[in-house]
């Protein structure tokens, strides 16, 4: 039995909170470049240029990519050879701490309110935050931040097809919530999609199709050819960099699929502004 202290859970996650709203993802600012040599609009260059230099003076000066810090989303895989030890012991109550930490810390903006409909008061220091935990093999403890800003995270969508719809009916839901969704998530995005499960797992493998790396694509053929599929819908939406026109709409989807119920086609999408941000460290 493996023991990891309370607080370097903390520790590591206040960490996390800043690097992640601080510092591009190095895929995405492959991704980023290689938009720029694809993109056909000038205006379409000139945006994407303005945002890898938005993000390297964030880097440079350690403070927010963007404005809207979010939600702080966590995907945790824990093993169950590891025991923490010191305070309460509660995974989500070291992780939390370690968001207001580092929210408060990294002058991150403190987006979450205590009450969603009545009070709509603050809570101050960016917390509860949202932590999914699976557990795994091993003594390992793996922690991915996901943060995630509102205009994006408005532009989710979910439906419950019939099984008829089938895969011409999937592909129509993803590509038109995509398309409605305009310049509202601040493209170029990524797009994840959860297919199958129900109705709240399949929002959930959205979600989590999100913190894939860049360049993948599922290990199903079909799958892998329904992403490129969509992929070339979005991008020839002329919805373009920021909302402003061009052929760089979307940098990459991403599907995760998981059996379902006979009488039910669940479908999620979620998406991601270009600063697609995610970081992640195994303690």
């Amino acid at each position: 039995m493996k023991t990891i202290q309370f607080d370097d859970i903390t520790d590591a996650v206040r960490n996390l909170c800043i690097s992640s709203n601080t510092i591009l993802p190095k895929d995405t600012g492959v991704f980023l470049q290689n938009a720029i040599a694809s993109e056909k609009s000038p205006l379409g260059k000139s945006i994407l240029e303005k945002c890898l230099e938005n993000a390297r003076i964030a880097g440079d000066k350690s403070i927010g990519i963007c404005q809207d810090t979010g939600v702080a989303v966590f995907f945790v895989e824990m093993g169950t050879n590891l025991r923490i030890e010191g305070n309460t012991g509660l995974i989500t109550d070291a992780i939390n701490e370690g968001v207001r930490r580092g929210y408060n810390d990294g002058y991150l903006r403190k987006s979450i309110l205590a009450d969603p409909l009545f009070d709509r008061k603050n809570t101050g220091d960016n917390t509860p935050a949202i932590i999914h935990i699976t557990l795994t093999d091993g003594d390992n403890l793996k922690i991915t931040i996901a943060p995630k800003g509102g205009g994006a995270e408005n532009m989710s969508a979910l439906s419950m097809l019939p099984p008829s719809a089938g895969e011409d009916g999937v592909f129509r839901f993803i590509t038109d919530s995509v398309i409605k969704a305009g310049g509202n998530p601040c493209p170029p995005i990524v797009i994840g999609v959860g297919i199958g499960g129900n109705f709240e797992r399949c929002a959930y493998l959205a979600k989590k199709a999100l913190i894939l790396p860049l360049d993948h694509h599922h290990p199903d053929h079909r799958y892998a050819a329904l992403e490129e599929r969509i992929l070339t819908k979005v991008n020839q939406s002329g919805i373009g960099p920021q909302g402003l026109g061009g052929t760089v709409t979307a940098l990459a989807i991403h599907i995760l699929d998981e059996p379902c119920h006979l009488a039910s086609l669940p479908v999620a999408v979620n998406i991601n502004c270009h600063v697609h941000r995610h970081e992640s460290i195994t303690l």
